[in-house]
Formats: C-alpha cells, sequence, structure tokens
C-alpha cells in the first residue's frame, strides 16, 4: 500500500508518518490483492484540534474518513477504526451483491472479517421526507436563503446553469458548492 501523507499547518514527525503507516497497513488484511491505489492522508491543526483525513479509492468505491481529537495518535486510531466499519459495511453490501449475482469474491478476504468481527449491516432508517419546488437563483441568493433558514446545507436549481447545486456551509466558515458533473 502506497500512503502519501501531507501535513497542514503541522510538521509530519517521522514517527507520526511511522504510527499512521503501520496502523493504516492494517487495513491491507481486508484485501484479496494488495492495494494499488495510492492512500492519501492529511494530517492538520483545525481550531486548536488535531485531524486526519483518509481516503482510499478502490474499484467502484472511494473509502474516507476524517477524524478530530486534542491528540494526534488518538485521531489516527479514530480514523483507522472508522474506515474497518466502512470496510466491513462495504464487504458485507458486495458480498451479498454477489449472492444474488451469482459472482465470485475478488475484493474482499472472507476469512478474515468472519473470524475477526461479526458482519454488520446499518439499517438505514428514513425520519423525514421534504418536497419543495426549486427557485431558480444565483449561488449568492441560495448562500442568503441558506442562512436565512439557520441551515448548513441548501438546495437551488442555479439559473446560470440550469442544474440542480447545492450550497454548503464548511467547517472553516466559508461556503462550498455541489455542481452535478456534465
Amino acid at each position: 500500500m502506497e500512503i502519501s501523507i501531507r501535513g497542514e499547518h503541522l510538521e509530519v514527525t517521522e514517527a507520526l508518518g511511522d504510527y499512521v503507516d503501520k496502523k493504516l497497513n492494517r487495513l491491507e488484511r481486508y484485501f484479496e490483492a494488495p492495494l494499488t491505489s495510492d492512500v492519501q492522508v492529511k494530517l492538520s491543526v483545525v481550531k486548536g484540534l488535531q485531524a486526519i483525513e483518509v481516503s482510499i479509492p478502490l474499484t467502484g468505491v472511494l473509502l474516507r474518513a476524517e477524524e478530530r481529537n486534542t491528540d494526534m495518535y488518538a485521531s489516527i486510531d479514530l480514523v483507522v477504526d472508522k474506515l474497518e466499519r466502512q470496510i466491513r459495511k462495504h464487504k458485507t453490501k458486495t458480498n451479498r451483491k454477489i449472492r444474488q449475482d451469482g459472482g465470485k469474491r475478488d475484493l474482499f478476504k472472507a476469512e478474515v472479517a468472519a473470524a475477526s468481527y461479526m458482519e454488520e449491516e446499518e439499517d438505514f432508517e428514513l425520519v423525514r421526507n421534504k418536497r419543495f419546488n426549486l427557485k431558480p437563483m444565483d449561488v449568492e441568493e441560495a448562500i442568503l436563503q441558506m442562512n436565512m433558514v439557520g441551515h448548513n446545507f441548501f438546495v437551488f436549481s442555479n439559473m446560470e446553469t440550469d442544474t440542480v447545486n447545492v450550497v454548503y456551509k464548511r467547517d472553516d466558515g466559508k461556503y462550498g458548492l455541489i455542481e452535478p458533473a456534465m
């Protein structure tokens, strides 16, 4: 597994880099073949907390997790736990699809997850459904509307591109825009 570690507002020491390598290499036991994709790790300090973001691109899915804690080593442990849960969840979903389609297993090792953990299935309970008309507006008006309703995101019809977009408030207090890829 190739791991690229970069620090933002933080110096990545050799000990810290070794700890990240050791912890993330534990995840390889879940896969049949060694990961050929480049795992991206970003270590940073956000609002006084030690943060880590990890992205692992796989075939058909991107595993991504981030954690913040007062201790960087605790953040690393927490993010690895979160990634393990994602892998087990994705493995369960993949294996269910394989059983339905009658295919073969080639991404995840069956014996590791069965021996280490019980397969966990997470039921997603939809508790609310909203419908509303999308008023065409520009991005600035959408941000104003979002702030007026007090939400951290807002769905709108972008009058410039004639597509459905989402504006959202980032952790750093700035705003982001999600647009469909064309």
